[in-house]
């Protein structure tokens, strides 16, 4: 294998954005997928932090979304309020992608990032929301990062962080929240999609050498696996703008 399984991730997520896109991402592989897409597939998308950079043209890849490198070249410098208006106004929102992680997920694809454990006296505490919330709640497509283990995909959250489609079928919709949700869970071993009618996860794809099997063994609940397919690797091309363009000091990678 000429590449690692977090190039893997970076670009699969990369090829899901759109020229079209506006692209709301975080600290980490979030941030490195966003400047693969613009780098490679989707030159015209548009990429902002919630610190209210809007549209960093990112030569270089920041440690983080308060590093000032998000502001070189931006189309507007604003403030938090500017980063979630742009994700919820009328206009703008409808282009909206936001990249998500989280410590736990469930089959709705409903995301826990704030405790393990009982909430009042919990075995971890994790930061919390930090926006996560608001992305989820608000934005037409989301895509989520996870590392692929059973602690992890749960049948029941220890705490709902950030809403997926809640119980599946209507009940996003019900619960007065805007049409969207997550579109792909990507993890270390392959890609997970939700079904249009019932909203469950199911298996869409698997890296090269992982089985389908070997995705259901590290989970706690079951999947559909009938529509899987195995995911295209990384191309020369893809891996040089990666390496070289993104992030040549190997900050992520």
């Amino acid at each position: 294998m000429d590449y690692t399984l977090k190039e893997m991730m970076a670009i699969v997520a990369a090829r899901e954005i759109r020229n079209e896109d506006i692209v709301f991402c975080g600290t980490g592989i979030s941030m490195l997928a966003a400047m693969a897409a613009k780098n490679i597939n989707a030159p015209e998308s548009v990429i902002f932090f919630e610190t209210g950079a809007i549209d960093s043209q990112l030569e270089e890849l920041p440690l983080a979304v308060g590093d000032s490198r998000v502001m070189y070249r931006t189309s507007a410098n604003g403030g938090l309020l500017d980063s979630f208006a742009t994700m919820q106004n009328p206009i703008t929102g409808k282009h909206v992608v936001g990249i998500l992680g989280a410590a736990q997920i469930d089959k709705f694809g409903n995301l826990n990032s704030t405790v393990i454990g009982d909430y009042y006296s919990p075995k971890t505490r994790f930061s919390g929301s930090g926006g996560g919330c608001d992305v989820a709640s608000f934005v037409p497509r989301s895509i989520i990062f996870m590392q692929h283990e059973k602690r992890k995909f749960v049948q029941k959250l220890d705490y709902l962080t950030s809403p997926g489609y809640l119980n599946g079928g209507n009940s996003r919709k019900e619960a007065g929240l805007l049409d969207g949700g997550p579109v792909m869970v990507i993890t270390n071993l392959g890609v997970m999609r939700f079904d249009d009618t019932t909203k469950e996860m199911y298996l869409s794809g698997v890296y090269p050498g992982v089985t389908p099997q070997k995705i259901l063994d590290n989970m706690e609940f079951n999947v559909d696996i009938s529509r899987v397919k195995e995911e295209i690797p990384p191309s020369e091309e893809e891996l040089r703008l990666l390496r070289d363009k993104c992030d040549n000091q190997r900050l992520i990678l």
